[in-house]
C-alpha cells in the first residue's frame, strides 16, 4: 500500500510540475496585475472575480455534460473540415501599396490589415502554423501562411479584440514588435504585451464604450461582444470586445468573436450606420451557439448594426468546429442573395478597395471542389 501511495504521489507531483512548467512559458502571457488590475476591478463588466457578458452566456449550450460534449466533439465524424487543395492566395506586396488608396487585405480566419489615408491598422494577426499552445493542435490549412511579419510595413495601430490563441499569437506579435507604434486592445489584454516586452506607453487597454483618440477626426471605441477569454487555466480575466473605428471617411465595425445578442442593435443605434461590418462567420456549432454566431444570425446582426457591407471572417484557415471548411462561405453567399447588404468575399491577400463600390469578388472556394 505504501509503495502504491508513493507511486501515485510521484505521478501527481510530476504531472503538477509538468503543468506548471508548461503554463509558465512566455506564450501563455500574464494575468493582469497592478494598476491594470485595479482598473479591471472598477469595470462594470467585471463581477464576482471575472468579466461577464451583457446576457447570461454559458460557453456550452448542449443538454449533455461538458465532458460528454467534448467527447462527442473529439470523436465526431469529420466531414471536409479542411480543403483538399491549397487555398488561393494573392501575394500582394504590402510595402508597395499606394498610400493614397484605402485598402483592406484579409489573411484568413480573423486577421486583416487596413490602410486608411496612409495610416496602417493590423487586427488580430496570427501568422503561425497553428492556433494553440501545442503545435499539432489547430494547425493552419496548407498554404494559408504566405504572409509573415517581414512582409508588413510599419503598423500604426495593432488592434487585438481578445486573447484567445486564434486571435493573439505570441510569436506573431513578437515578430511584429519593431514595427508596431501603438497597441489598442480589450481591457486587461495589454498585460500580455507588457509581459512580452512592449513599452507600456504604447499600450491602450479599453473597456466597453471607452474611446481612444487617434488623430483629428479619428477615434476608436471598444464595444461589447458576446464571448469569453483566456490563454491558461483561469478564464475571463481579460475582456473581449468588438471595436468601432471612425475615420474622416468611414465608419467601420470590427466585430472580433462572439455570439448574437442585443449589443448589435445597441451599437447600431449609437454609432451606425456603418460602411462596413467585419463579422465572424465560421467555427459555429449548436453546442456553443451563444459564443459564436450561427449563419442565420449574421444578417440579423448586420441589419441591426445598419451595415451597408459585410466582410465575413473567422473561416478558411483553422478547423475549430465540425462544419465543412467552406460551409460558412456557401451559407453567407446564399443568404446574401435575399439581402440588400453586400457581402465581400476576397481571397486571402486579395486587395479590397474600400472606396470602390463596384468591386466584385468571385466564389473562389467553389473552384477547389
Amino acid at each position: 500500500m505504501k509503495k502504491t501511495i508513493g507511486i501515485l504521489s510521484a505521478i501527481v507531483f510530476i504531472t503538477t510540475l509538468t503543468g506548471m512548467l508548461v503554463l509558465n512559458q512566455a506564450k501563455f502571457g500574464q494575468l493582469p496585475r497592478g494598476e491594470r488590475l485595479e482598473k479591471i476591478k472598477k469595470s462594470a463588466n467585471y463581477r464576482d472575480g471575472e468579466f461577464k457578458n451583457q446576457s447570461k452566456t454559458p460557453t456550452l449550450t448542449s443538454d449533455k455534460s461538458r465532458f460528454q460534449t467534448m467527447l462527442s466533439f473529439m470523436f465526431r465524424k469529420k466531414i471536409r473540415l479542411k480543403p483538399e487543395k491549397n487555398l488561393p492566395v494573392v501575394e500582394t506586396n504590402l510595402k508597395a501599396l499606394n498610400p493614397e488608396e484605402d485598402i483592406l487585405l484579409w489573411f484568413g480566419h480573423s486577421s486583416y490589415f487596413m490602410q486608411l489615408k496612409g495610416k496602417t491598422f493590423l487586427i488580430d494577426p496570427v501568422f503561425s502554423d497553428y492556433a494553440s499552445p501545442i503545435s499539432f493542435i489547430n494547425k493552419a490549412f496548407e498554404g494559408t501562411n504566405k504572409f509573415i511579419a517581414d512582409n508588413f510595413p510599419n503598423i500604426d495601430y495593432l488592434i487585438i479584440t481578445h486573447d484567445h490563441w486564434d486571435h493573439l499569437d505570441h510569436k506573431t506579435v513578437l515578430d511584429l514588435k519593431p514595427k508596431v507604434k501603438r497597441v489598442i486592445c480589450s481591457l486587461g489584454v495589454g498585460q500580455h504585451f507588457e509581459y512580452w516586452g512592449f513599452d507600456p506607453s504604447v499600450i491602450t487597454d479599453l473597456d466597453w464604450f471607452e474611446e481612444a483618440h487617434l488623430d483629428e477626426g479619428w477615434q476608436i471605441t471598444a464595444t461589447p461582444a458576446r464571448h469569453f477569454s483566456g490563454r491558461g487555466l483561469k478564464g475571463n480575466q481579460t475582456l473581449w470586445s468588438s471595436f468601432v473605428l471612425v475615420t474622416p471617411d468611414y465608419k467601420l465595425f470590427l466585430g472580433g468573436d462572439g455570439g448574437y445578442d442585443k449589443h448589435f442593435a445597441e451599437i447600431g443605434t449609437k454609432y451606425g450606420p456603418f460602411d462596413l461590418a467585419i463579422l465572424e462567420q465560421g467555427q459555429y456549432d449548436q453546442n456553443w451557439n451563444l459564443i459564436h454566431m450561427m449563419p442565420e444570425e449574421v444578417f440579423m446582426a448586420a441589419a441591426e448594426l445598419q451595415a451597408r457591407k459585410i466582410l465575413p471572417v473567422h473561416h478558411s484557415k483553422f478547423a475549430l468546429a465540425n462544419h465543412p471548411w467552406d460551409e460558412p462561405l456557401n451559407k453567407i453567399s446564399k443568404n446574401g442573395q435575399n439581402s440588400d447588404i453586400k457581402v465581400l468575399t476576397p481571397q486571402i491577400g486579395e486587395p479590397l478597395f474600400l472606396n470602390d463600390s463596384t468591386q466584385i469578388f468571385g466564389e473562389w472556394w467553389k473552384e477547389l471542389d
